[in-house]
């Protein structure tokens, strides 16, 4: 029998200094601070006013954070900006605040970064055909968050312009 967690509550003060540490040491969101808060068992109305003194310290800034997030995410992770914009939608960072950073991003890295991963993924990848090769790539470049013409045009050059095979007479 796998042995229950107990959740540990914590007061509005002690959530302060956990998250004043946390903060210190890596970049939040207010939607992480929110679901810590929660997961500790602050009321409601406490995790505001304590979210509200986090931001006002600056230990919280979503703009900071949603940058951050943008860069990181397309340098190390090699993300597109679908992937991106749905990651931090789902951190409940603000709209306005993920246009803003993905406009300050680099449009034309994009490419360059693309090609590199579908160029990883083509040589991992086990197909007999060049248009299974070209299908499995597209697939994959989608699920990274890239444009479906970006990947498209990559993908066919990596693949040789593979379309279906011609069907052989009966």
């Amino acid at each position: 029998m796998v042995p229950q967690r107990i959740k540990r509550s914590k007061s509005p003060e002690q959530a302060l200094s956990a998250l004043m540490r946390l903060c210190a040491r890596a970049e939040k969101c207010s939607g992480d601070a929110l679901r810590l808060m929660r997961g500790w068992g602050v009321e409601p109305a406490a995790q505001q006013q304590v979210l509200r003194q986090l931001q006002q310290q600056r230990f919280i800034d979503d703009e900071r954070y949603a940058a951050a997030f943008v860069r990181e995410k397309m340098r190390l992770s090699g993300w597109g900006g679908r992937k991106i914009r749905a990651a931090l939608a789902r951190k409940g960072i603000a709209e306005a605040l993920i246009a803003g950073a993905l406009a300050q991003a680099d449009p034309e890295a994009a490419g360059p970064r693309l090609h590199e991963q579908l160029v990883r993924k083509a040589r991992t990848t086990r197909c007999r055909t060049p248009f299974e090769l070209k299908t499995k790539l597209i697939r994959y470049g989608l699920s990274l968050g890239y444009e479906y013409e970006t990947v498209l045009d990559e993908a066919n050059k990596l693949a040789g312009d593979a379309g279906p095979e011609p069907c052989s007479d009966f």
